[in-house]
């Protein structure tokens, strides 16, 4: 079958080139996408800037720089590969999460039973009323909501409580003189599974200074995984909602309702953010 759309002398296109080019440029459009905003975009840019000069340098038959460049391109390639170890590893689980969890509704989720977990209404107010409180009386919290990844590798880091979820129990944990208050409370559904669970810190260095160890393991975890937190701070009684290594701070109750998800809505609705 001939599929051939254009021939004009050297120029020969055809339907399969077509679907080359267009996949191409969607890969390349969904990159600058992602790294939009960030460091690497400056390197993107630069490796961008290379690409043409060795397409150009070929063009022109410029052998040794075309060697070069190739050199180049090839130990840079594997050089990426490190620089960009955390954003790359970040991609990979985004990709994983929207490919097996159930908040895409994929075939490939149910089959392997990977589910978002839902946050009930009630528990939701009850950790939104014990955040406001910690945050009128300045008591530090980290409170971490898992989705399909039920994060066993935080919570072992922890004490695992098992218990259901209550603001008694919340202020409790996080009380100054507490034993388990240093540290996070990991929330999967209703239930805290775990307290006093440490998390990864964020590699950013684009952090504001006003923000403290909890605000950076807050970032780090949601860069790597499919969560979730609130943070309240001890130095000013912010309270602040954390979704893909994004911090937004919260002015109100029902807004921290909404970006937990109330009215039975998934743990950590983006709403808001």
């Amino acid at each position: 079958m001939n599929n051939l759309l254009l021939d004009i002398g050297f120029l020969h296109v055809t339907l399969v080139d077509v679907l080359d080019i267009l996949m191409v440029a969607a890969i390349i459009y969904f990159i600058f996408r992602w790294i939009k905003g960030s460091a690497a975009m400056n390197i993107a840019l630069a490796i961008v800037a290379l690409l043409f000069l060795r397409i150009l340098v070929d063009a022109l038959k410029m052998t040794m720089m075309s060697a070069l460049l190739g050199t180049v391109i090839d130990v840079g390639a594997i050089a990426l590969i490190v620089i960009f170890q955390p954003e790359i590893r970040h991609f990979l689980y985004n990709l994983g999460r929207k490919t097996f969890s159930g908040e895409s509704d994929s075939w490939l989720g149910k089959l392997f039973h990977r589910r978002d977990v839902v946050l009930e209404a009630d528990m939701a107010d009850e950790v939104v009323q014990a955040c406001f409180e910690m945050a009128e009386q300045k008591v530090g919290a980290l409170i971490v909501f898992t989705s399909a990844d039920p994060l066993e590798d935080i919570v072992a880091t922890g004490d695992k409580l098992d218990a259901t979820i209550s603001k008694p129990l919340i202020e409790n944990i996080f009380f100054k003189n507490s034993p388990l208050h240093d540290g996070a409370v990991v929330i999967r559904g209703s239930r805290i599974v775990a307290a006093r669970c440490t998390l990864p810190i964020t590699d950013r260095t684009d952090i504001p200074a006003r923000y403290g160890m909890r605000h950076k393991a807050a970032i780090g975890i949601t860069e790597k995984t499919d969560t979730k937190v609130i943070v309240v701070s001890e130095q000013t009684g912010d309270v602040s909602f954390v979704v893909d290594g994004k911090l937004e701070k919260v002015k109100s109750k029902n807004a921290l309702k909404l970006m937990l998800g109330d009215d039975g809505q998934k743990t950590g609705s983006e709403a808001g953010v």
